[in-house]
């Protein structure tokens, strides 16, 4: 190699050495949690935890299930073994909170059969006194929808999308001991629609998608265009990258394996189907 490859070269691996130190200084500090309670459950604990959120300016709290496999660990400990578990993201519907799945599913017998963390965070900004935040179980408080809002009215706060896929995730990757790279999503009604667009929107983040109910084409429903009217404005362009259906069609990443239950009626028998996008 010449001398003038060799400093071509050197200034080139000092430019990325800078550009790796400025993302490292760029990214917010993840969190710091406090646990507000804790309760013994199928040989595991089930905890809630409170936390002050940069992406929603406001106090959020999680609930996880932490199977006997799974711990807290010493975030200063930044050491994985290969006997991190894996983390399954339960995304809830209107007018839940972080504690309905964790209260009435009974999914933690499951989830410590097969040594598997459940996250269930909660569906909206809370206490942000937004005039008409609580004026509606389908909109506002309980009603985040999953998405991130370019209204003014609602931006500062209500960015869900990407506090689930950002923020909550470093949490529990920084104060679980979680495979990162085994992660799966799910979800109802709402949530279900979350679980789906959260999945669409990043090839290869989850290991799986499934979605019970979901709100598939919410630009096509009452309930998604009023939602998507309030936080995303007038502009229907703008509503296509967080609506599942159209998300299908301009998805680029590796073949996802879907499975969404869907009820016709009460009289009939859950359907269960598959969907394959790739």
């Amino acid at each position: 190699m010449s001398s003038s490859d060799a400093a071509a070269s050197s200034s080139d691996a000092n430019a990325t050495a800078m550009q790796i130190d400025a993302a490292t200084e760029a990214a917010p500090p993840t969190p710091t949690i406090t646990e507000v309670s804790s309760a013994k459950c199928f040989g595991g604990v089930v905890k809630q935890f409170k936390h002050r959120s940069a992406v929603l300016d406001c106090d959020m709290t999680f609930v996880v299930f932490l199977p006997a496999a799974a711990r807290v660990i010493d975030v200063a400990n930044k050491e994985r073994n290969p006997q991190d578990v894996p983390a399954l993201y339960w995304l809830s519907g209107l007018t839940c909170n972080d504690q309905n799945f964790i209260t009435k599913a009974g999914a933690q017998r499951a989830a410590a059969k097969h040594d598997i963390i459940l996250v269930c965070p909660d569906t909206s900004p809370r206490g942000c006194n937004i005039p008409g935040e609580t004026d509606s179980w389908d909109f506002g408080a309980g009603a985040g929808f999953y998405v991130d809002a370019t209204e003014d009215k609602w931006s500062k706060h209500y960015n869900m999308y990407t506090y689930i896929t950002a923020e909550l995730q470093a949490i529990v990757e920084e104060n679980f001991n979680v495979n990162p790279e085994r992660q799966s999503i799910f979800g109802h009604s709402m949530g279900g629609h979350g679980a789906l667009i959260c999945a669409l929107k990043n090839p290869g983040m989850y290991k799986s998608v499934s979605a019970f109910a979901p709100i598939c084409h919410p630009t096509q429903c009452p309930w998604g265009t009023k939602a998507f009217s309030g936080y995303l404005g007038a502009d229907k362009e703008t509503w296509k990258e967080w609506d599942a259906t159209l998300l299908t069609e301009s998805y680029n990443g590796p073949r996802m394996e879907v499975l969404i239950d869907q009820v016709r009626c009460v009289q009939m028998p859950i359907c269960r189907f598959f969907i394959f996008i790739h």
